[in-house]
């Protein structure tokens, strides 16, 4: 005869069952609760002390460093060029500016020479700019790259203007350059220069003439407000007013052009 389950096992398995929250009485559980999309959370607000006046001071220091980054990268290549305090291990300026390890092998300007000069000429725009007393100055080189063509006094003008544009905060490069357009356009004279005509270099504000002025060019494109000459080195692009025109006779202009080609092909 088949023995009857043992009284204890039962209760064994009772107990053990007991000890176990059945799946219905978890959902009765969930289910009695507060809503949890209801629920009120506290939170407690953290008072965010106020800058002293030394921390203000210190803030201010900080910031005019950092937008003079681009100011103090130009004015220190501007004296390295002009000092040619890179002579003792490179022959050119622009050889330099490439390949000269800064504080570790592996750190380089990394920036071309027109990269470098783009800093140069953006430094003398932001010093010109605080000479006039802005009280908004740029923070990096791209925004004054547009105004580095311009007259110191036309620079001032346009950067009120781009200031005002961004209402009262530092424009963008963009904005810069489309005030610069558009006074171009109500400024706009007619290109005075011709192909093949003679002419002397004046070197003004533009880096890349340095130590060409009174050199005499021939135009070889005429463009809206610039002109394209060739000179004893290369080709440039020019503003109008960099050029004097030396006003030569048909002939001579010829004979010029005949020297400048001899003096290309000699260079090639």
């Amino acid at each position: 005869m088949a023995k009857p389950p043992s009284k204890r096992k039962k209760a064994t398995s009772a107990a053990s069952d007991d000890s176990k929250t059945p799946p219905d009485s978890a959902n009765e559980d969930i289910s009695g609760q507060e809503n949890p999309a209801l629920a009120t959370i506290t939170v407690t607000a953290v008072e965010v002390p106020e800058l002293t006046e030394e921390e203000q001071r210190d803030r201010l220091h900080l910031e005019r460093k950092v937008e003079r980054a681009f100011f103090e990268a130009g004015k220190a290549l501007a004296e390295l060029r002009d000092r040619r305090l890179y002579r003792s291990t490179h022959g050119t300026f622009e050889e330099y500016c490439r390949v000269r390890p800064w504080r570790r092998r592996s750190h380089r300007f990394g920036h071309s020479r027109q990269k470098s000069n783009y800093l140069i000429a953006a430094s003398d725009v932001y010093e010109n700019l605080t000479t006039n007393c802005c009280q908004i100055l740029p923070t990096s080189e791209g925004q004054v790259r547009p105004m580095t063509k311009l007259e110191p006094q036309e620079q001032w003008e346009v950067w009120q203007a781009a200031v005002k544009q961004a209402c009262g905060k530092v424009p963008t490069g963009r904005i810069v350059k489309d005030v610069v357009q558009r006074i171009m356009e109500r400024t706009k004279a007619p290109n005075p220069y011709r192909l093949g005509e003679v002419c002397q270099i004046i070197v003004k504000d533009n880096p890349d003439l340095r130590g060409k002025g009174g050199c005499w060019c021939i135009v070889s494109h005429v463009g809206e407000f610039s002109v394209s000459v060739t000179i004893w080195d290369g080709e440039y692009t020019v503003r109008i007013d960099h050029l004097k025109p030396l006003n030569y006779l048909e002939s001579e202009s010829q004979q010029m052009q005949q020297i400048s080609d001899g003096v290309t092909a000699h260079r090639r």
